[in-house]
This record gives C-alpha cells, sequence and structure tokens, in this order.
C-alpha cells in the first residue's frame, strides 16, 4: 500500500510541467478537456490517499479499533511509519478540506453577486447591457447561459469589434466553459502544484473561445483587435472572479499573438503523446490511490478476521 498511496501522492508534482507543455501540442478545446480531466483526477487521487494514510492511522488507536470491530492489529503501514504518516496525512486532509470549501464559497459568492448586478436589467436574448461606466463583458453561468456587456465596453469597440466579444464570449456559453474553470479552480485548492494547472485551463477556454470567435466572424486580425482593444478598455477589471470567463482574461498579448500567427499545424504525433501522458497521470493517479484503498480494505477485513470465514 505504501507504494501505491506515495506514487498518488508525488503525481501532482509532474502537473506543472505537463500543464506547461501539453498547449504547445494540442488544439485549446482538445486542452482543455484533456488538461481539466487529468487535474480533477489528480487532485482526487491525492485527497483519497490522504484519507488512507488517516483511516490506516486513526485504525490503529484503540477508540477506532473497537469501533472497527477489530480483533487483531492492522498491519497496512510499518509500525515506525504510521503516526508521522497518520498525522501527516490528517493535517494535510484538514487543510485541503478547508481550503476547498473556501474556494466554493468564494465561487458561489461571486455567481450570486455577478446574477445580482443583471438583475432588473435590459435583455435581449442572452445578451444583458448594464449600464455602467467601467468597460467590461463576460459570460455569466447560469441556465442558458446569459452574456453580460456594459454601456462603456460597448461604447469603446465599433461595430465589427462588438460582433467578435460578443462571439467570443457566447462561444464561452454554448461550450460551457465555466464548469471547467470551476472544476480546475476546486482542483487546484487541493494541492499547490496544481495551480499551474488551472491557470492552463483558465488560457485553454480563452483561446478556445477566441478561435470560436474568428470562425464566427471570419477575420483572425479583426478577432485579435477586438480583443486586444476590450482588454486595453477593461486593464482595471483583471480582478474578475476566475469562475466567470472574459474576453478580457487571461494573458491577453499571448492569446493576440496566437491569433495573428493563424491556426496552428501541430505535429499529430506529438498531440498525441501529449494527450496520453496527461491519460496516463490521471490513469496512475486513479489507479494508485485506489489500489491503497483496496489493500486498507483487505487488511481491516484481516483484523476484523473475518478472512477465511
Amino acid at each position: 500500500m505504501t507504494t501505491a498511496v506515495l506514487a498518488s501522492l508525488l503525481l501532482p508534482l509532474a502537473m506543472p510541467l505537463l500543464a506547461s507543455r501539453a498547449p504547445r501540442h494540442l488544439s485549446p478545446t482538445a486542452t482543455l478537456w484533456a488538461l481539466t480531466a487529468t487535474t480533477v483526477v489528480t487532485a482526487g487521487g491525492f485527497l483519497l490517499s490522504l484519507g488512507v494514510l488517516t483511516l490506516a492511522g486513526l485504525l490503529r488507536l484503540r477508540f477506532f479499533a473497537v469501533l472497527g470491530e477489530l480483533v487483531r492489529p492492522l498491519h497496512t503501514l510499518p509500525d515506525p511509519l504510521v503516526p508521522a504518516a497518520s498525522a501527516g496525512a490528517a493535517a494535510l486532509l484538514t487543510a485541503a478540506a478547508w481550503t476547498t470549501v473556501r474556494t466554493a464559497l468564494r465561487q458561489l459568492r461571486d455567481v450570486r453577486a455577478a446574477r445580482a448586478a443583471v438583475a432588473g436589467h435590459p435583455a435581449a436574448g442572452d445578451l444583458h447591457v448594464i449600464d455602467s461606466p467601467h468597460p467590461d463583458a463576460y459570460a455569466l453561468p447560469g441556465g442558458s447561459g446569459r452574456v453580460v456587456v456594459t454601456t462603456a465596453m460597448i461604447r469603446c469597440l465599433d461595430a465589427a469589434e462588438r460582433d467578435v466579444l460578443l462571439a467570443h464570449e457566447r462561444a464561452h456559453v454554448s461550450g460551457r466553459h465555466h464548469y471547467f474553470l470551476v472544476a480546475a479552480d476546486l482542483a487546484a485548492s487541493c494541492h499547490p502544484a496544481l495551480r499551474t494547472a488551472r491557470t492552463a485551463v483558465r488560457l485553454a477556454a480563452e483561446r478556445a473561445a477566441d478561435e470560436a470567435a474568428a470562425t464566427a466572424v471570419g477575420d483572425r486580425r479583426l478577432t485579435a483587435r477586438a480583443i486586444a482593444r476590450a482588454a486595453l478598455a477593461a486593464h482595471d477589471r483583471a480582478g474578475r472572479s476566475a469562475v466567470l470567463p472574459a474576453a478580457t482574461a487571461g494573458p491577453v498579448p499571448q492569446r493576440v499573438t496566437a491569433l495573428l500567427a493563424g491556426p496552428r499545424e501541430g505535429r499529430r504525433g506529438l498531440a498525441v503523446c501529449a494527450a496520453l501522458l496527461l491519460a496516463v497521470c490521471a490513469a496512475t493517479s486513479a489507479a494508485a490511490s485506489a489500489t491503497g484503498l483496496a489493500v486498507l480494505h483487505r487488511d481491516v477485513e484481516t483484523a476484523q478476521g473475518e478472512t477465511g470465514r
């Protein structure tokens, strides 16, 4: 069990490298799906392994051994490792749970505040226009999704650029990008090494919407100009919630450069390798943590005297 649990605990440390390499070879949409799934599974495996270590230590205590109906000593971990490993795992699990709950509450608060901001404002289909002196635009999750834009932002852009902006935000809505952002944000709260992956997921969501907008308007240079002008106008809104995708979010110069460079003709072999690396990381994390849990379950049954009945 020790090897399996240790592997699951160490795998998040590989995510910064994978998160920086994968987008170079995968399309934005493929990066969004693959990286989000890998980040969530890796975070889940990390938490499950911490739970296994914590439970293994608790069942060595007399009170929990009685509750678990153990009639024999539990020998899941070598005796010298039990106190330190279990105490450390319990502390990390508590910290991760607390951070995750705080992150979830912050996300909920941000979405509620954004919904309250559009309440009572006129809507034209999925578009809500807010009378505000601050240039801003973002995709609002909930229901069928809505696009929010302020009058100040509308005045900052010409008609063609506004079409790009709305196409970008509608791509966020149709792609349900807020689900990816929420999942990556929660996963990153479990382990510091996953924060790089969260950043890469946010960039992938914006790049996917950029490409969708460029396809919708049929002009990549216009799309790049509109994104740049909107970002410059909304520079004071850079602190927007991580779960509200917006055309002005993320590293805008990098996104503009990618749009001007044209569609990337990546090597299929490298793309497959990047996808496989992410899949292997996720599968290894899931398998290692599941193995640790299975071994603990077997050892508990043995300690309960159930083996061989």
